[in-house]
């Protein structure tokens, strides 16, 4: 994609895991592809708990991969309903699920200079460094431009309600 052509663009690719932040990373996707007139597509990447070695182990590897990969596009199916509604986003939807490390996962999948790749860029705070590795690899890795939408202002408030309920802090309704 050359310069500022927008028109150029084929595909949307969005990262969703069902995250705060991949919501708001593909609501933010379907908006640029309706405006764009491209595709859009969501990709789920997955990997078995404890890895590739550990599921290489395990005695019933194959049917546990089969569930686990059912389970994967289930999710992905449930979010996109969830976020896109029943009718859709008004754009082609190509949902992908991959197994594999994120990162890696998304930059394979956006593999062509036509497409733009959308991320969320992870937590805030003292969590981010651990947040933020597929944004990161992603934007160091693609061939093709990348989205980074930063969290919703909404994660920190729901953060806030989160710890206040957990150390059961009382609310302060003085500002009420």
């Amino acid at each position: 994609m050359s310069g500022n052509d927008a028109s150029a663009v084929a595909r949307v690719v969005v990262g969703v895991s069902g995250s705060l932040n991949s919501v708001t990373a593909l609501r933010r996707a379907t908006a640029l592809a309706r405006r764009l007139g491209a595709e859009l597509w969501p990709v789920l990447a997955w990997e078995p708990p404890g890895g590739d070695p550990a599921a290489r182990r395990a005695p019933a590897a194959g049917p546990l991969l089969q569930e686990w990969r059912r389970l994967a596009k289930q999710r992905l199916a449930s979010v996109l309903h969830e976020i896109l509604g029943p009718d859709g986003p008004g754009v082609p939807v190509h949902a992908v699920v991959v197994r594999g490390a994120p990162g890696p996962a998304l930059v394979a999948t956006a593999d062509r200079e036509t497409d733009v790749l959308v991320v969320g860029t992870g937590r805030r705070g003292l969590q981010r460094p651990f947040a933020a590795r597929v944004s990161r690899h992603c934007v160091s890795h693609a061939r093709c431009p990348v989205l980074a939408v930063p969290p919703s202002p909404l994660e920190s408030e729901l953060l806030s309600v989160h710890r206040r309920n957990t150390w059961h802090l009382r609310l302060d309704t003085r500002g009420l």
